[in-house]
């Protein structure tokens, strides 16, 4: 019995150690990775990468795994300590560092004057999406005395590429600037110039997920205070010319013929008296 115990307690420990020893022996594959925090737009240097071991079943797509080929690459993304070089995470080769680095193929950046309250008080940070909202004159609306004013979103769903002369996207706090810059198409770029020089503009911020375009018809001061349950007012026609109906009366003239009224008729008797005869009438 004693011996039974003992051939199968150390069965166990061998069995144990062998299982032990394959769960450390698991294969890594030595990758790059950022040895500090990296900001977007930077160009890598050696003293910003180190090796680290990663294992086989969970290596990352693009990883790079020779530093040497990371020389001078601009990252178009912000890097935090540890995290994995990918190759979706860089610019294309030849790129110089800064912001132009981090612009998307077919945009461009340009940069609006804002200030505490424009600016959405400082939270319209990089990489949050704004809609851009001038205050102009209507030119289409006509009339001496009515109120032209009007209030429209311009362009929806702009990302805000950097504040003042700062592009990092880590940090949430809010900071007001003088200058925001913005990524927009080449129409688009049109569309906020001349905004900008026909009215005042405003920041929306709006959140990062929603990607939904919405066209408004713009706020006036006739809409602005429409009461709750009114209907919207319509502007008003000018009035038809008036036309005045002069009724014109045709007096009939009646002309009555009346008979010559009769004398009533008499009776007449004949008195002879004597030689002398005489009428009466009664």
């Amino acid at each position: 019995m004693i011996a039974v115990s003992v051939a199968v307690g150390l069965g166990a420990v061998v069995l144990a150690s062998r299982w032990m020893s394959e769960q450390t022996s698991v294969s890594t594959t030595k990758i790059v990775v950022a040895a500090n925090d990296i900001d977007l737009g930077t160009p890598l240097t050696p003293q910003m990468l180190k090796l680290l071991d990663w294992p086989n079943g969970s290596v990352p797509q693009g990883a790079i795994q020779d530093p040497k080929t990371l020389d001078t690459r601009v990252v178009k993304v912000s890097l935090q300590r540890g995290e994995p070089i990918l190759e979706s995470k860089l610019a294309p080769l030849g790129t110089k560092g800064g912001l132009s680095a981090v612009i998307s193929e077919g945009k461009r950046a340009m940069t609006v004057r804002v200030n505490d309250v424009i600016g959405v008080a400082g939270f319209a940070l990089p990489g949050n999406y704004v809609d851009i909202m001038v205050n102009t004159e209507d030119d289409s609306i006509k009339g001496e005395g009515k109120n032209k004013i009007i209030s429209k979103i311009v362009l929806e769903h702009m990302l805000v590429l950097a504040v003042a002369q700062e592009a990092s996207r880590d940090e949430t706090k809010p900071k007001v600037v003088n200058a925001v810059t913005l990524e927009v198409t080449p129409e688009e770029a049109e569309k906020l110039d001349l905004a900008r020089s026909v009215g005042s503009l405003s920041l929306v911020l709006r959140n990062q997920m929603d990607s939904s375009e919405v066209t408004t018809g713009g706020a006036n001061k006739t809409n602005m205070l429409q009461r709750l349950n009114e209907p919207e007012a319509v502007p008003e026609k000018p009035a038809a010319p008036q036309t005045t109906v002069v009724e014109k009366k045709v007096v009939k003239k009646v002309i009555v013929y009346r008979a010559p009224a009769r004398k009533a008729s008499k009776e007449k008797i004949e008195v002879i008296k004597g030689t002398q005869t005489s009428d009466h009438e009664f």
